[in-house]
């Protein structure tokens, strides 16, 4: 009878505390729901920037593609031949001073890469030397110089626009030298005597293309030759016209 009292006393006071554990134990099951109701917003996010950088990146591609068939176009050429005109800087003789020579020149480049190629190039040079007062009388005697040329050259810099090369020529150099001096000869005016000798080139240039297949030059250049057994240093540029023909 004692046992049954208690057991209902406990029952009393348990009833009253069972709707509390009920509340809480309803709370605890709702606190994750915020991960998933996060989770949907990130999905959300995420998608909407990856777009706008393949977008970005597809722009980028087509722009470098578009470039690409540019310089293409215009350096895809087998051929090219050029003509123009020039300056040198030159020693007439051991003993003389400089002389201002202008120049004609012709070349023709055969291409094996939108890069390489192997330029053949020929050129006149004329000028009229200063000559101390003499015997002869003659003080401007006119000379002249032609020079036929071999070597590669290499672009190593290419926009659609122009590019800039790099060119390196050895060759044949032939001097005349007295033709202007009545038969006086070149030792009496301190002129290098008649005759042939080796001549070298070394140029960087640089070409602004008009069209795909025409473009104008400017090309400084060291000039190297060895007329009199001597060796003539010598600076100045040339500039012309270059057209582009045949497809590799």
């Amino acid at each position: 009878m004692y046992s049954f009292r208690r057991l209902a006393l406990l029952l009393a006071l348990g009833l009253p505390v069972l709707p509390i554990l009920q509340a809480q134990s309803s709370s605890s099951s709702s606190n994750p729901a915020p991960p998933d109701q996060q989770a949907p917003a990130a999905a959300q996010t995420q998608p909407q920037t990856q777009p706008q950088i393949s977008v970005q990146a597809r722009i980028k591609a087509r722009r470098e593609q578009r470039r690409a068939a540019a310089i293409h176009e215009v350096y895809d050429h087998l051929y090219e031949g050029y003509v123009g005109a020039g300056y040198l800087r030159f020693t007439p003789g051991a003993t003389l001073q400089r002389v201002n020579e202008y120049d004609w020149n012709v070349g023709f480049t055969r291409y094996f890469s939108e890069r390489m190629g192997v330029t053949l190039d020929g050129r006149g040079y004329y000028g009229t030397p200063f000559i101390e007062p003499n015997l002869t009388g003659i003080t401007k005697p006119a000379i002249s110089q032609y020079a036929a040329l071999l070597g590669p050259t290499y672009r190593f810099y290419m926009q659609p626009k122009y590019s800039i090369s790099g060119r390196v020529m050895g060759g044949y150099a032939r001097g005349n030298f007295t033709g202007d001096t009545n038969g006086f000869g070149s030792a009496l005016l301190g002129l290098y005597p008649d005759g042939s000798t080796f001549a070298a080139s070394a140029s960087i240039f640089v070409e602004y293309n008009l069209a795909p297949n025409l473009g104008v030059r400017v090309a400084p250049e060291y000039y190297l030759t060895g007329f009199g057994s001597t060796l003539q240093n010598s600076l100045g540029y040339t500039c012309g016209i270059v057209y582009r023909f045949g497809k590799q």
